[in-house]
């Protein structure tokens, strides 16, 4: 064998060491860390935008399909309280859970006529809304895991 290559390579540094030294554990805890806080801030920020201009626009909806305009503050709930926890990772998989029933409620009443449609480039009309449905879903199947507030054996983590 060839000393030279050999020295060569082992002058090389791994691309990325701390993933290569990182058990398969803890590289499952960082993925779900980082799955839940990017849904969490992606459907925090509507949340805060509605904050500001108010949910008459699903108010709206929710009359024209029959249901009590009031309802449209729980959005509140699907929105800021529940993206925050997910984010602290407190009772993460219920919170996700509501993210969920959020996406839901917001396929029924505001995305039907789209659900089946593509976008000029390709692409499912709503990836958006699909992404925080299945990301939110995929956190309540997968919990938490260890880097959060309710820890890796918390009741709803």
């Amino acid at each position: 064998m060839n000393t030279q290559a050999v020295a060569a390579d082992s002058a090389r540094a791994p691309i990325a060491p701390s993933l290569a030294s990182s058990s398969p554990a803890a590289l499952d805890d960082s993925g779900k860390l980082l799955l839940r806080v990017a849904i969490g801030v992606l459907v925090l920020l509507h949340g805060i935008f509605k904050i500001s201009a108010g949910v008459g626009f699903v108010s709206a909806m929710l009359v024209k399909a029959g249901l009590p305009g009031g309802l449209a503050y729980l959005v509140y709930v699907g929105e800021i309280v529940a993206p925050l926890l997910m984010i602290a990772g407190f009772w993460t998989r219920a919170a996700a859970g509501v993210v969920v029933i959020n996406m839901l409620a917001a396929f029924g009443l505001v995305h039907m006529a789209d659900l089946f449609s593509m976008t000029k480039q390709g692409g499912w009309a709503l990836e958006l809304q699909g992404l925080y449905l299945f990301g939110a879903l995929s956190v309540v199947l997968l919990g938490a895991g260890r880097f959060s507030l309710g820890g890796l054996r918390g009741r709803w983590n």
